[in-house]
């Protein structure tokens, strides 16, 4: 048995997922305010829903493969599962305020 969801859902976002950068942006996908939610079941099921900056993004299957290479690196024995979604739509007012100082924003 694992620890309790919460820790793990926690783990996967400040440790795995903060190492999964934009390449077109180079920032990292939690700072971009891509991910909206991170699911672990308490088994070995993860469901992360995120999205990403465009509905036409080159590079989302390379940022989604990422995502689920990265979890799978730290728990391999989890099924990793990816909710690409559009609703609602990402703009830069969900960057965090790390992420708008790497960008320089502010």
């Amino acid at each position: 048995m694992h620890s309790n969801p919460s820790q793990i859902e926690l783990e996967i976002i400040e440790t795995i997922l903060i190492n999964v950068y934009d390449p077109e942006i180079e920032i990292d996908i939690v700072n971009l305010g891509l991910v909206y939610d991170v699911k672990f079941d308490g088994n070995n099921q993860v469901t992360v829903t995120m999205t990403l900056s465009t509905p036409s993004c080159p590079l989302g299957d390379s940022i989604v493969q990422d995502v689920k290479e990265s979890i799978k690196r730290s728990y391999p024995d989890f099924e990793v599962a990816v909710n690409l979604v559009f609703e609602p739509q990402w703009h830069q007012g969900m960057i965090t305020p790390e992420g708008k100082e790497m960008l320089g924003m502010i």
